[in-house]
Parts: C-alpha cells; structure tokens; sequence
C-alpha cells in the first residue's frame, strides 16, 4: 500500500493506493493549517488511512508532493537570506532577473572566481567576507552562494560555504548544486530562492516524519520535484527549490494516470495559483529552459507548465482605470471570508453589521480581516508595524479597527509581504457561495461580504454593482474568463503562436462574441482535463467558453495525491569537457578538473563521471536500482578548414523506482 500526501495552498490531501491493482482505496481531505502543518497532514493522513482500513505495516512508501514553494515564490513571500557573489561585477545584479529576485535581501560581493576552463581568475577574499558576515542583520535564516563559472570549478563556492558554515551554522545553498548551467545570475536567482524556501520545505518533511513514527509507519518518504519525478526527503531539504510546481507536476502525472487520454490540455485549479499543461501521447512535456513561476526565471528543471495567480481563494480587489474601474483577481492568495467565519463568526457579522450600517462608501479595508501569524512572535518589526501587530492581538480582528492612517496602512501591507500577518477577504470561492454553487460554509458571511464590496465606489463615484448577487456573477465570470484566455494562451504557444495573440483585439471579439458581421470563432481542438477542488465548479463555463469538452476525472479532487505515488525517480546530470587550447581537453567534474590529451579519452571520462555522480545521488535520492541512459554531444567550429574542437556535454539518464525498504525511525 501506497500512501500520497499533497500540502496546498488550501487543502492537504491523502490517499490510500493499492500499487498492485492500480486502484485508491481511500482518500481524505483536510484545510492546510499554514502555522502547524501538523494539523492539516495528520488529520487528512488518519482519515484515508482509517477509510481504508490498513495496517501501518502494509504502508510501503509515503509520498508528498507540495505547492507550498510554488505559492511562496508566486505570492512573494520566504524566509530573509542573503546572496554572496563570488567574482562578478556590479552589474551583475541587473542581469538575469536578479535585482528584482532580491528584494530587500542582502547581497555580498567578493573577489574570486573562475575562468570558463576552471582557472582561477582571481584569489578568493575570504576576508571581506568574514567582515560582510559581521554586520549582517540577525533575520538572514539562510544563505546562497554564486561563484563566477562555478560550474566548470566549484572550489570557491565550497569554500565560501565552508566559512558561512562554521561562523553562522545557517543552512547554505551553492549554485553548482542546483544546475549545470553558465549563467551566473539565473543560478543566483534559483539559489536564492532556495535558500529561502530551505526552512519552510524542512518543516514539512520534519511535521511529515514526526506524524509517521507516531503511527508505527516506517515506510520510505519521498517527495515530487518540479519535473514530476521522485526523491527522497533527505535529497530534498537541501533542494527545496527543487519542489517548485511540485503539486502541478504530480497533479498532470496523476491526471495522465486518470484520464487515459492521448492528447489533452490539463488544468489544475488550486486555492492561490491555476496551472496548465499539455499532454501529449498519454505524457506531460517538459521544459528546456528551467521552470518560470511568480515572474522568476529559473533553472529548475520542470514539467513545462504555465502558472497564473488566479485561483478559488485568490483576493478580488478593485483596480481603478481611465473610465469606470475593473475587477481584479489574485494573484495574492486571502483566506474566504466563509472560511475566517468559521472561527470568528461573531466578530464578523458585527463587523459587517456595522461597515453595512455606514452612509459612506465602504473604505480600503472595509470587508477585511486580519491575524497575525506565528511569525509574529519572532519577526523584527519597526514601531508603526508593531503598534499594528498589538491593534490586531490574537485571532481576527477587522482591519479597519487595525489601521488608523497612511503610515499605519503601509505597516500593514509590508507584515502582510512578508508573511507575519495573513489576510481575510472576498474571493471567488466566497462568490460561489453566494450564488449557490458551493455549499461548503454557510453563505451569510460571503453574502455580506459581497454586498459591502459591491458598495464600492470607481474613480467617478459610482458603486460598481447594484447588488452583492450581482457583484458574485462578475467575479465568477471573470475568474471564468481569466482561465478560459489562459488555457487558450497554453493552446497557442503549443501551436507555435505567441501566448500575446490572446491579447489582440480579434480573439477577444471572437471569446466576447461581439462581432455581427464577421464570424470570428476560436477554441480548443483537445478537450480540457480539469483537476483540484473547484474545477467542477468553475470550468464548465470555461469549456462553454472554448468550444471544448471538459473533462471532471473520477479522483479529479486528489490527482496531486495520486501522482506522487506513481511516479518513478529520475536524475539527469551532465559533465562538461571544455578545450583550452588545441589538443588539450579539460573534464569538469569536481573542484579541480582532470585534463587529457585524447578527446574520445575526454568522452570516455567525462561520460564516466556523470554516471558515477548520478549513481551516488540516485542511491540518496531513494532508488538503489535503476536504469542509465548516457549521451554525448559535441559543438565544434571550422577553422582553416579544420574541424576545432569547441565543447563537449555528456549527459546521463537515470530512473528507478523508489526502494520500499523500511526507514529507520529515530
């Protein structure tokens, strides 16, 4: 028996599966509990288990897959860290996406570095970094390393990661480990990122462990990664970033297990983000180009999917425009109102009862509530954000009790950045509770909610909509809307059509069906496979509004949980040959790279360094048998008619399945 675990954004799922029949015995679902993940993983994990009745004997593998990373990079929000470049120049930063990766996070730069053969270009000024780590900030929770070609020789990022070691025991991240690739600042992109994310991906498999040795299940823990393959949890914690499309990466491998489709567009809609991918011949495509989520180009290797901030929980906010103003939908996940009034329902019927009462127009956060998360005990904070923190005390409490003035209101939205206070508001799921088509909470308090929203004025001083219903059917045709023009984007760039086409003013004539002279038609020429909680809910109306069948598989609910039991564990390495001078071949491999004098000598090398390195990592990422496929590929130019060696790649497939032997607990 197989057990799959998915933490989300809204929900953790679990399921039950008989590996031998291909059948879910059982599956459960459970609210994630963001301040205890405990909570929502026990809870969901002993309903399927009790559902299915078995043993914890007869569990042979948990696996977990999880859009927690996904979330934190789309809602920008992670742990404080710090990036030390090692060897570039200033402007470096403004490269790659870099500087808008940062933040307010803070960046060392030293001497060091090396040359594109593995020389060293300059000494490594391990004393400015010492000084750098003396007046860094105490919330840096963690670190990432960037050296200059690093990947051709990884002797100062190793270095640099021994110091920060030793002087902070702070969990360091170096850019090599992460990817083979050339490009300095998108390495530092993708290993900033995972320094922030180290912390909250070490909790889940932490809670995960804790949870199974409490229930005598010692089964081996695995975990999906972007591209839809299994680790193991120790593999992981250092790679969290790896994690990153986790949950829409298992839901399209659960999904193509389901639906038995050759050709289908499949969308995964969450509580915070939507996802969509392409299935073709009964399997998920994959990127080239590293994994691109919240607007952050990556080289994380990824199922080649296209993420939107749009999802059932995702906040409906007011944009003002030129003439009127225009409903906005995410990309910030919010708590339900539904689901906040479940714990504090008093406070919110008197505090609707009251803004509902009020002659003037609803104010900013009007129809808002806020709380203040376990972070909140730990987190630095200046004065304005601290009287804030104690205006909202424990529990709910109404924002606009909170807020008193401008000063006020950005202390506030900056607690709520980086994840000290969470947000309850209107959304799409509140929506279609007012319109009947969810009944999961009572509708009241998103029927208030949705009457005070409506309330609101644009910049002429109009309300927006007549009535709370009315407002509802908006936000669920926009959220319609929204996703009917992503999946369509998804269509066109598999056709070779840019995703921008969605925008021109002829496909929007054809999805408004506005034109009367001209027949203007566009869709979908697959069917959709819609996964996640709402999609029974909202894609009806995005397949009326493609021309396209949609697709509810059986299961549909826990596809994520589904897909990270039947996965397999694949790694793919590369190690580089590079020449620096005619006749001279050099193999990258480690710190200090081999040079020969015979480029098959070279081949046979370098092709045997990556499949002793995938070896040893596939043995700790979980599987002890599996396959290698290897493959070479060589760039040459033509030089006085001479063919001249320029760079060699070769490059090593494995796979397996995961080892089901026991964990040792303790």
């Amino acid at each position: 028996m197989f057990v799959g675990v998915d933490t989300g954004g809204t929900y953790t799922d679990a399921v039950v599966y008989d590996e031998g029949r291909g059948v879910v015995l059982a599956k459960a679902k459970a609210p994630t509990t963001h301040d205890d993940l405990a909570i929502g993983i026990e809870e969901a994990l002993d309903a399927a288990i009790g559902s299915a009745r078995v043993d914890a004997a007869e569990i042979a593998l948990v696996s977990l897959s999880t859009t927690l990373a996904t979330n934190a990079l789309v809602e920008g929000v992670g742990r404080p860290a710090c990036l030390v470049m090692i060897g570039f120049d200033a402007d470096a930063i403004d490269r790659g996406g870099l500087r808008d990766v940062v933040g307010t996070d803070r960046v060392v730069t030293i001497d060091g570095g090396h040359t594109s053969h593995g020389a060293i270009r300059a000494e490594l000024d391990l004393d400015a970094l010492d000084a750098a780590l003396s007046s860094l900030p105490d919330e840096v929770e963690a670190f990432a390393v960037t050296g200059q070609f690093a990947v051709r020789n990884p002797e100062h990022e190793l270095a640099v990661r021994d110091v920060i070691r030793s002087r902070t025991g702070l969990p360091v991240t170096c850019s090599h480990e992460l990817s083979d690739g050339l490009n300095g600042p998108k390495r530092s992109v993708t290993a900033l990122l995972n320094a922030r994310l180290i912390a909250m991906i070490d909790e889940l498999v932490s809670t995960t462990v804790s949870l199974l040795d409490q229930r005598g299940i010692d089964a081996p823990i695995m975990v999906v990664r972007g591209n839809g393959s299994l680790v193991s949890s120790a593999f992981v914690r250092d790679r969290p970033v790896e994690t990153i499309l986790s949950g829409p990466a298992a839901s399209l491998v659960g999904a193509a297990h389901l639906a038995d489709l050759p050709d289908a567009l499949i969308v995964d809609m969450g509580g915070t983000t939507t996802d969509i991918a392409v299935l073709r011949d009964g399997l998920p495509e994959f990127g080239t180009e590293g994994a691109v989520v919240g607007g952050h180009h990556t080289m994380v290797e990824a199922v080649l999917m296209h993420t939107h901030g749009i999802g059932g929980d995702s906040e409906v906010s007011l944009e003002s425009r030129p003439i009127g103003a225009q409903l906005v939908i995410g990309p910030r996940r919010v708590v339900p109102i539904v689901s906040s009034a479940t714990d504090a329902g008093d406070l919110i019927e008197s505090t609707f009862a009251r803004q509902l009462a009020a002659d003037v127009p609803p104010a900013e956060w009007a129809g808002v509530f806020v709380q203040a998360t376990a972070r909140a005990d730990r987190a630095p904070t200046d004065g304005a954000e601290t009287a804030v923190l104690e205006a909202i005390g424990s529990g709910w409490q109404a924002a606009d009790l909170v807020v008193s003035s401008s000063v006020q209101s950005r202390a506030l939205t900056r607690l709520v950045a980086r994840g000290v206070v969470r947000v309850s508001g209107f959304t799409p799921t509140d929506a279609s509770h007012v319109l009947g088509t969810q009944a999961t909470h009572p509708p009241e308090p998103a029927t208030a909610a949705a009457e005070l929203f409506a309330r609101r004025r644009d910049r002429y001083g109009r309300a927006i909509a007549p009535d709370g219903r009315y407002l509802a059917g908006v936000v669920v045709e926009t959220l319609a809307r929204r996703s009917a023009e992503a999946l369509l984007a998804a269509a066109l760039v598999r056709d070779g059509i840019s995703a921008d086409a969605v925008a021109s003013e002829v496909v929007r004539a054809a999805l408004d069906r506005t034109a009367t002279t001209a027949r203007i038609d566009i869709g979908l020429a697959v069917p959709v496979v819609a996964l996640g909680a709402p999609a029974a809910t909202y894609h009806p109306a995005v397949g009326e509004l493609l021309g396209a069948s949609v697709i509810v598989p059986e299961h549909a609910d826990v596809a994520n949980a589904i897909g990270a039991v039947v996965g397999r564990v694949r790694l793919r390495r590369q190690v580089t040959v590079t020449a620096p001078r005619r006749g001279i071949f050099r193999v990258h491999s480690g710190p200090d790279p081999e040079t020969v004098y015979d480029v098959d000598e070279a081949r046979r090398r370098a092709t045997a360094a990556a499949e002793r390195i995938v070896a040893e990592e596939m043995v700790v990422a979980g599987a002890t048998d599996f396959e290698v496929e290897a493959h070479w590929h060589e760039k040459s130019a033509e030089v006085e008619g001479r063919a001249l060696f320029v760079e060699g790649v070769a490059t090593v497939l494995a796979s397996g399945r995961p080892v089901l032997a026991r964990r040792a607990r303790g």
